[in-house]
């Protein structure tokens, strides 16, 4: 008696879910994007938001909450409720990086989320005021060795891929510089341009355009290979510090416990759109490599990536309490 009362109790809950999916969406659906306008986070995040919005016929509202290298956000979306209402970005530094990085995190990068899917790849470039007068990463090593601490370099905040990249170039050369961290890369680029601060290793979207411009320099990329979109900048490994790799991504992500019809959808016309040829053009004149890998795998990558990007967080001494 009692087994059939389960199964009575359980065969209504997946046809309440069931109709619920059914009737989804039939509001707005709100898109956190967890860093300022004007980044890559927030680039890709309106991207996506507009082919959604087409797809499933309801708008969709990117809602910028930046600050702590995204945790602020990422905790906004962690702590909603798993409706298919509320969706976000997240990115090596929420979901990997500031594990190490942080003392207390206000989120389990794994328990708290639903992976949707990765959205795009890319490296990091290396750019500079010109007012340095360097012209290759030996130059700014000699200068920056030959003068300890007069120079800055500023970040997308605490914690993201540009401040790691950073801390592994203190690391691997011993140049001694102070980290400004910003709430994203619009207010940094423009920090930069102005000679506010020094440099930054900056998401190849918002990097390379100034540095194309000529308004920036850009002296090396991190990673492993050459960006297609700027061929002629170096490596890092190839200005001379070998084994020196940090590649960012940029994923999507809904509260944990989000209702598998309503996650199989959202990854199916995510993806959709991210193979559209508009989207792929835009994304090639970005710099970034298009993503859609299933669900299963990028909670596999943030899985993996945690403790090889503690290593390098332990290895800088980094800590934000």
């Amino acid at each position: 008696m009692k087994s059939t009362r389960f199964a009575v109790a359980a065969l209504l809950a997946a046809l309440s879910t069931g109709a619920f999916a059914q009737a989804w969406p039939s509001k707005p659906i709100k898109y956190i994007v967890p860093f300022a306008a004007g980044g890559t986070t927030d680039i890709l995040g309106r991207m996506i938001g507009a082919k959604l919005s087409e797809a499933l016929g309801q708008p969709v509202i990117v809602e910028n909450r930046p600050g702590s290298g995204g945790s602020l956000g990422v905790e906004l979306l962690a702590k909603s409720a798993p409706d298919g209402y509320t969706f976000g970005g997240g990115t090596i530094s929420s979901h990997a990086i500031n594990v190490s990085l942080y003392s207390k995190l206000p989120y389990d990068p794994i328990k708290d989320f639903t992976p949707i899917t990765m959205l795009a790849t890319l490296p990091n470039m290396l750019i500079v005021h010109p007012s340095l007068g360097v012209n290759s990463v030996a130059e700014l090593i000699a200068l920056v060795k030959a003068n300890p601490n007069k120079y800055t370099f500023g970040s997308a905040g605490n914690g993201t891929s540009q401040h790691m990249s950073g801390e592994l170039f203190k690391a691997m050369t011993g140049v001694k510089m102070q980290h400004i961290p910003y709430k994203g890369s619009g207010p940094m680029i423009t920090d930069l341009l102005g000679g506010t601060i020094s440099m930054s290793f900056e998401n190849m979207t918002t990097a390379y355009p100034p540095a194309k411009s000529g308004k920036l320099r850009a002296l090396a990329v991190t990673t492993a290979r050459r960006s297609f979109v700027a061929p002629d900048v170096p490596t890092m490994q190839e200005s001379g510090l070998a084994g020196y790799e940090i590649s960012s991504w940029q994923a999507m992500f809904a509260p944990a416990g989000l209702p598998k019809e309503i996650h199989a959808r959202v990854y199916a016309e995510t993806a959709r759109a991210l193979k559209s040829p508009d989207v792929v053009k835009r994304l090639q004149e970005l710099g970034l490599d298009a993503g859609g890998m299933p669900p299963e795998d990028l909670a596999a990558l943030i899985k993996e990536d945690i403790p090889k990007l503690g290593k390098i967080v332990r290895d800088s001494g980094a800590k934000i309490d």
